[in-house]
């Protein structure tokens, strides 16, 4: 009779092992996650780089990928949501997804004051990891209607005194669809670490 309750203990222990086992699969590898929407295509684009060289969409393909709009003399918002993504990439650098399942792109609409130079001046700052860090320009219309027609962000004004934009962070999956828009001055629930586990759950697909 002992003998049967020390198996039958033993069965129960081994089963919540088990149970233990399949939960922490689940977790790792994000079965059962309920999926980000499709929002929209992104179209193709080819932008400047900070060294000069041509990059477009099919460079970044293969990531998710955080992408936001912004000009280097912006008196709000665009240094502040930057640093912002510069503390995500802090996160995903420590578990090494930055620059191999996790990429950023951040494209600038002014591109007569926005030289190479100056793009890559605001972005050391932000001690950006360029490995996983694309900063972009180019011709200003083909950046508003990239940034209107797959971003549903609106840029207005015409030199670095008057422009207005949506402060919006964009989510693409390794497919360059649109998975989500994430409203950056929304701290309270915008954080690193939203943005952080949201692009790795979407990598994980």
């Amino acid at each position: 009779m002992q003998t049967l309750k020390r198996y039958k203990w033993t069965w129960l222990l081994l089963l919540i092992a088990i149970i233990m086992a399949g939960y922490l699969a689940v977790q790792s590898f994000g079965f059962g996650e309920k999926k980000l929407p499709v929002i929209g295509q992104v179209q193709d684009f080819s932008l400047e780089n900070v060294d000069g060289k041509q990059i477009s969409l099919a460079d970044t393909a293969g990531t998710a990928r955080l992408v936001y709009f912004f000009f280097t003399v912006c008196p709000d918002v665009c240094p502040i949501t930057t640093y912002m993504l510069s503390e995500t990439q802090d996160i995903l650098v420590k578990d090494g997804s930055f620059g191999k399942d996790v990429e950023f792109v951040s494209i600038s609409f002014d591109p007569k004051n926005d030289t190479r130079e100056a793009i890559k001046a605001f972005a050391d700052k932000f001690h950006a990891d360029y490995n996983g860090w694309y900063f972009l320009r180019g011709d200003q219309e083909q950046v508003r209607k990239l940034a209107a027609e797959s971003f549903k962000v609106l840029i207005y004004g015409t030199s670095k005194d008057d422009f207005a934009h949506a402060n919006l962070i964009g989510l693409v999956d390794k497919n360059n669809r649109l998975r989500g828009l994430y409203d950056a001055g929304d701290t309270e629930n915008v954080t690193p670490e939203f943005l952080a586990r949201t692009v790795k759950k979407l990598a994980r697909e």
